[in-house]
């Protein structure tokens, strides 16, 4: 966005105890991009310009109590609860704003702002709401994020917890639908031998945009571009979860004349890919690999990759048609083949079940493993 771009923006708001003011409300600086009433439907309507937005907040202040305020605060957008209302006394010509909707003191000048401006403005609010006079004093102190990554992570590009959002499906109205569909999925995985360990479920918005232009023509010689722009709000459900108890790093290293690592791989109806067969003396068998199919094979587990050459194999969302998104087959049949057409090793991770793993997996680990607290042994699948 160019600085030099007029956006609406809320000037200043005319509630004097600044000290009362949170992330809640309102605050001088934020750039409102659209507004909706406070209904089922919360369809936004994309804020302009200033008399554009006063003329909804119009027909707004004659139909409901409350209305939605999408505003762009720093890099974030935050939707937020506001109340419309009547600016100054006069009569014969009543201007519509806003205030915020848990305090009435809390009412909004509405200016047309540059994006300069309005980064000024809400630099003074974050100091303001951040100001805690019963605190202590804050400082900044230095740390070695590079070092301490490459030192308590199984591998430095690894967020050791994953996760994967479902967006709702068309037919799903409420966050318990799409809640329970998590879940399923979630326990169709472990029962189908993936050694997941739950970590946390959380309600997530995501904010689609659909655009469509039209051109007006204002003389024989000048077309102005506009824009329309249909805002809609859905609510998902992101579960985090741990790759098992630890993540399991396996090198694979082939010797001379050696066409295949010897391992072949699947994929669960979950999205998760693991090991069915190792083939004897082979890359993957050397690596200890076919030791923990074998002992996978006993107690109803998977021996699942969690990364491949240290990028994520974990499906990461469900798309509202119902398809969960995962890695493609054929890329990965396309590194391992340039793997061994080059004569390289490849690193695999393993998810680590309950049960302790071979010592020799377990010395193999570049780095510390992550371990959550003990949960029971999983219920073994039937398929094996």
């Amino acid at each position: 966005m160019s600085s030099n771009q007029r956006v609406v923006c809320v000037e200043k708001v005319k509630q004097k105890a600044a000290e009362e003011w949170d992330e809640s409300m309102p605050l001088p600086g934020d750039i409102i991009e659209a507004i909706a009433k406070d209904d089922a439907a919360k369809t936004f309507i994309p804020a302009k310009e200033r008399s554009v937005l006063r003329s909804e907040l119009r027909k707004f202040s004659r139909q409901v109590d409350a209305i939605w305020l999408m505003v762009r605060r720093g890099d974030s957008i935050l939707e937020l609860r506001a109340c419309v209302v009547v600016e100054g006394c006069s009569k014969l010509q009543r201007r519509f704003t806003i205030r915020a909707a848990s305090d009435e003191r809390h009412v909004v000048a509405l200016a047309d702002l540059t994006y300069e401006e309005c980064t000024e403005l809400q630099e003074m609010s974050r100091k303001v709401v951040n100001m805690d006079s019963r605190g202590y004093n804050q400082e900044g102190i230095y740390y070695e994020w590079k070092t301490k990554v490459g030192t308590f992570l199984p591998d430095e590009r690894s967020t050791v917890v994953s996760s994967i959002l479902f967006m709702p499906l068309a037919k799903e109205h409420n966050i318990e639908a799409t809640t329970v569909r998590t879940m399923a999925w979630f326990s169709a995985a472990v029962s189908s031998g993936a050694p997941l360990v739950f970590v946390n479920i959380q309600t997530e918005q995501i904010i689609n945009s659909n655009k469509s232009n039209f051109a007006e023509k204002e003389n024989t010689w000048i077309r102005q571009q506009k824009y329309t722009t249909e805002v809609q709000t859905l609510q998902g459900i992101r579960v985090w979860f741990l790759p098992g108890v630890a993540e399991v790093l396996l090198k694979l290293t082939p010797e001379k004349g050696e066409t295949r690592f010897g391992m072949n791989i699947s994929r669960t109806d979950e999205g998760f890919f693991f090991v069915y067969s190792v083939a004897k003396e082979t890359a993957a068998d050397r690596a200890g690999l076919g030791e923990l199919l074998d002992q996978a094979n006993k107690t109803g587990h998977l021996v699942v990759i969690s990364r491949l050459e240290g990028k994520n194999l974990v499906p990461s969302t469900v798309c509202s048609d119902g398809l969960i998104h995962c890695i493609d087959n054929n890329e990965i049949k396309e590194i391992l083949t340039s793997a061994i057409e080059e004569m390289e090793s490849i690193r695999v991770h393993i998810m680590s079940w309950p049960n302790k793993m071979i010592q020799q997996a377990q010395q193999e680990l570049d780095a510390s493993t992550l371990q959550p607290p003990q949960h029971s042994d999983i219920t073994p699948s039937q398929h094996f």
